[in-house]
C-alpha cells in the first residue's frame, strides 16, 4: 500500500516514544515526512528550463584576482568558516571507520591534508579560520577520537552531528526503532541538506556569528580540490551573494551529475532524479548542460540562520529505498545543493576541474597515488606533464576493491606494519601476528 498522510499521526506518535531523538530532530523527521507524504514535489515544466547566463553562472577567470596585501587577505579570512560534510563511512573502500582517516598520499589522510591546509593559512595571513566537521552517528566517536591528534595545531577544530532519523518500515510506515531495531541499521543520517539545521542547532552558527564570520565553505571531506580559494570569496562579499555552487564542465564520466538551470527568474539545481523519463538522455547530453555541481559551496551564515528560523529550506526530499536485514526500509534525504534556490543574489561559478578531485574508490585513490599527482603543503596537484585534460581510466576487479584485514592496537601502543607488506584476511592484534 502506498503511504497517505493519513499514516502520519500513528508515525508521529511513534516518533514521540523514540527518546533518543532530541526535540530538533522529532519536529525535523516529521516535517520531512509531511512534505513527502503531501506529495509537494515542485515539477519541472521542461519548456521553462533556461541555461544560465554568465551573470548567474560567472567564469572562475572572469572573477577579479585578489591583491596580493597580507593584511586585505587576512581581512577576507577572518570571515570564513571552512565545514567539511564527515558523515561518510569508507564502506566503498572496503573500510569500516570514517572515511576522512583513510591515507591518501605519503602517509597523511583526507583530514591531515585538509588540517595542514589551513593551518597553512593560518600561519601566513596570521588569521584563525576554523575547521568544522559534520559527523553523523556512524563517525562522531570515532572522530573525537581522531582529532586529538591535531590539539597542538594552529586551527581550531570543532565537530558537531548532523541528525540523526528512524528508518521508516515501507509496509508498515512505522519507525524501524520503533519494532524493535535498536542498532545503528534503525537510523540513517539524511543527507547533507541537513547541514543548514544541524549548524543552527548545534550552537556552532551563532557562536561564528557572534566572532564576524560571514561565511562557510562547505565541501565534501573525500574531494581533494576543494581548497580555500580567496578569489571566490572576496567575490562573494563584494557582490552579497548569499550562496555560491562551484560548478565545473561535464565530462562524460559525469552525465548523472547535477546541473545549474535558471528557471522562472531564479537559479536552481536540476538533479537527474527531477528529469522526465523521455528527457533523461537530453539531461546527460553535454551540449545542452555543460556543467555539473561539485558540491563545493559557499554559503552566508546569516543567510542560513534566517532561512532556517523561518522553516524555508524546502529541499527536493530524495526517498531513498533499501533492503536491510531482510526488512525493506524508506529513508528520505535532502541534498545541500539543492537549497541553492531560496538565497538571495546565489550564483554558481564555473571552475577548474582541479577543484573536483573526489576520492570515490580504490580506484581514484591509485590515481592520486600515481606519479600524476603531487603533494605540495598538502594541496594535491596534477603533473602538468599530462596534457591530456581528463585522467586516465583505472578499472578493478572485485578481487581488488576490498579485503579483510583488522589491525587492532592497545590504547598508547603502535603496530608498525612494514612497508610491502601483503596482508590477507587477517587479523593483527601485534607484531607476532606479522
Amino acid at each position: 500500500m502506498a503511504a497517505t498522510t493519513e499514516n502520519l499521526p500513528q508515525l508521529k506518535s511513534a516518533v514521540d516514544g523514540l527518546t533518543e531523538m532530541s526535540e530538533n530532530e522529532r519536529s525535523g523527521f516529521i516535517n520531512l515526512v509531511s512534505r513527502y507524504l503531501s506529495g509537494e514535489a515542485q515539477h519541472i515544466e521542461w519548456s521553462k528550463i533556461q541555461t544560465p547566463t554568465d551573470e548567474i553562472v560567472v567564469p572562475y577567470e572572469k572573477m577579479a584576482p585578489v591583491s596580493e596585501d597580507v593584511s586585505e587577505t587576512k581581512n577576507l579570512l577572518d570571515k570564513l568558516v571552512v565545514l567539511k560534510l564527515n558523515g561518510g563511512l569508507g564502506t566503498t573502500m572496503g573500510c569500516t571507520g570514517p572515511k576522512s582517516v583513510i591515507e591518501v598520499r605519503d602517509g597523511l589522510t583526507f583530514l591531515d591534508l585538509i588540517v595542514i591546509q589551513i593551518e597553512n593559512l593560518n600561519n601566513k595571513y596570521g588569521c584563525k579560520v576554523p575547521l568544522v566537521l559534520m559527523n553523523s552517528f556512524n563517525t562522531h566517536d570515532d572522530t573525537q577520537k581522531i582529532v586529538e591528534k591535531y590539539t597542538n595545531s594552529n586551527v581550531d577544530i570543532h565537530t558537531f552531528n548532523q541528525s540523526k532519523y528512524p528508518r521508516v518500515v515501507a509496509d508498515e510506515f512505522v519507525p524501524w526503532p520503533s519494532k524493535g531495531k535498536t542498532d545503528k541499521d534503525g537510523w540513517y543520517p539524511p543527507g547533507h541538506g541537513d547541514v543548514f539545521p544541524s549548524l543552527m542547532n548545534s550552537g556552532k552558527l551563532d557562536a561564528f556569528l557572534s566572532q564576524g564570520k560571514e561565511y562557510v565553505f562547505v565541501a565534501n571531506s573525500d574531494n581533494l580540490g576543494a581548497i580555500v580559494d580567496l578569489k571566490i570569496l572576496k567575490h562573494l562579499i563584494q557582490n552579497k551573494n548569499e550562496y555560491c555552487m562551484e560548478v565545473t564542465p561535464k565530462t562524460l564520466a559525469d552525465v548523472k551529475g547535477g546541473t545549474l538551470i535558471s528557471y522562472e527568474g531564479k537559479v536552481q539545481l536540476l538533479e537527474i532524479a527531477q528529469v522526465p523519463d523521455e528527457h533523461v538522455n537530453e539531461f546527460k547530453s553535454i551540449e545542452k548542460f555543460k556543467i555539473f555541481n561539485t558540491n563545493n559551496l559557499w554559503v552566508n551564515l546569516k543567510a542560513i540562520k534566517k532561512l532556517v528560523e523561518a522553516d524555508a529550506l524546502k529541499m527536493e526530499i530524495i526517498p531513498n529505498p533499501k533492503e536491510v536485514d531482510g526488512v525493506k526500509v524508506l529513508q528520505l534525504e535532502t541534498a545541500a545543493g539543492a537549497a541553492i534556490r531560496f538565497f538571495d543574489n546565489a550564483i554558481g561559478v564555473n571552475v577548474p576541474r582541479s577543484r573536483f578531485l573526489p576520492v570515490k574508490a580504490t580506484s581514484d585513490l591509485l590515481l592520486v597515488q600515481s606519479d600524476l599527482y603531487t603533494l605540495v603543503d598538502g594541496f594535491v596537484i596534477r603533473n602538468s606533464a599530462r596534457t591530456n585534460p581528463s585522467n586516465p581510466t583505472i578499472e578493478l576487479g572485485p578481487e581488488f576493491k576490498k579485503g579483510k584485514v583488522t589491525v587492532t592496537a592497545k590504547s598508547g601502543t603502535k603496530i608498525e606494519i612494514p612497508d610491502g607488506a601483503v596482508i590477507e584476511n587477517k587479523d593483527i592484534n601485534g607484531p607476532e601476528d606479522l
